[in-house]
């Protein structure tokens, strides 16, 4: 599956690179356009965020009004749902999306070769043991990139094969070497630059969603702090189990809030890892989600 969406935004990205002749460039075009197709799934995730943030208000007012009815409140817990039109489990859809995202796009730019010049694997095996074969290293993760940075010598090599002259790519984008790994040049300090800025972004866009919640909660709180100050002045009040409803609702909470976190941290283990490509992808895409959401949040009204 990985392999099929990587083939596509392969094309997508080769395309844009034949006009832009720039891999970083290209790459940042590219993150915008994806950004663009998933536009309608960014629109929904924003009114998601809204409609969850006033539905745990309503939550509040539900559990301590039946707070000696765990079966009525888990009635309405779930007519709330369905007033609401939320399925608990919604945001796991736009996880998966993520997930998919980002693997694919990581399957891209560790095989450019592969996936944006369509070369066939025995091609890519020859070229490999020619450098193996002249004492070059390769990486066994990132053969395509060696062959990428062996290019030269590659021609050199084999000055009737046509077919190199179309697998060169300009790497350099900003003074930095996108064909870098991390991992494999801890004495460069240019390498860590990029993953530093993404790592910095995605605290800011944690922090951002943090705040866009708070804020929504503190427009329903004249109604949750009546309700609070109604629970202290209740003494005989009997603390109730949760029901089923809560449970669920607490289950996409938690999951909403982990995974929020353990994206970024995977992203950032992985480009520690890989080349200075897909790190640029994920720095750009962080930027584009901020201000979309800043423009989302002030053109989208709650239901």
């Amino acid at each position: 599956m990985f392999s099929f969406f990587a083939n596509i935004f392969g094309y997508l990205l080769n395309f844009i690179y034949n006009f832009v002749n720039n891999y970083g460039l290209a790459m940042i075009i590219f993150t915008i356009v994806i950004k663009l197709v998933m536009l309608p799934l960014s629109i929904k995730q924003q009114k998601m965020l809204k409609k969850s943030t006033k539905l745990q208000e309503k939550m509040k007012i539900l559990q301590f009004k039946y707070k000696n009815d765990p079966e009525k409140l888990n009635q309405e817990m779930m007519n709330l749902y369905k007033e609401e039109k939320m399925n608990p489990f919604s945001g796991c859809f736009s996880t998966i999306i993520q997930f998919i995202l980002l693997i694919s796009i990581f399957y891209m730019v560790r095989s450019p070769l592969t996936y944006m010049k369509k070369v066939d694997t025995e091609t890519v095996n020859t070229y490999v043991q020619q450098l193996k074969d002249s004492e070059k290293e390769v990486s066994a993760a990132y053969p395509e990139i060696d062959i990428i940075r062996e290019i030269g010598f590659l021609q050199e090599k084999n000055p009737e094969d046509s077919e190199l002259k179309n697998l060169s790519f300009n790497m350099n984008f900003l003074g930095l070497d996108l064909s870098k790994i991390p991992q494999q040049n801890l004495g460069d300090w240019t390498v860590y630059i990029i993953p530093v800025l993404y790592i910095l972004s995605s605290f800011i866009s944690i922090r951002m969603t943090t705040n866009m919640q708070k804020k929504q909660e503190e427009k329903d709180s004249p109604i949750i702090d009546i309700t609070e100050n109604a629970k202290k002045e209740d003494k005989q009040m009997v603390k109730v189990e949760e029901t089923p409803a809560e449970e669920e609702y607490d289950a996409m909470a938690q999951t909403n809030k982990m995974m929020s976190w353990m994206m970024p941290i995977m992203s950032v283990s992985i480009s520690l890892v890989a080349p200075l490509g897909l790190a640029l992808y994920w720095l750009v895409n962080n930027i584009t989600m901020i201000l979309e959401r800043l423009i989302l949040n002030k053109i989208i009204k709650e239901d």
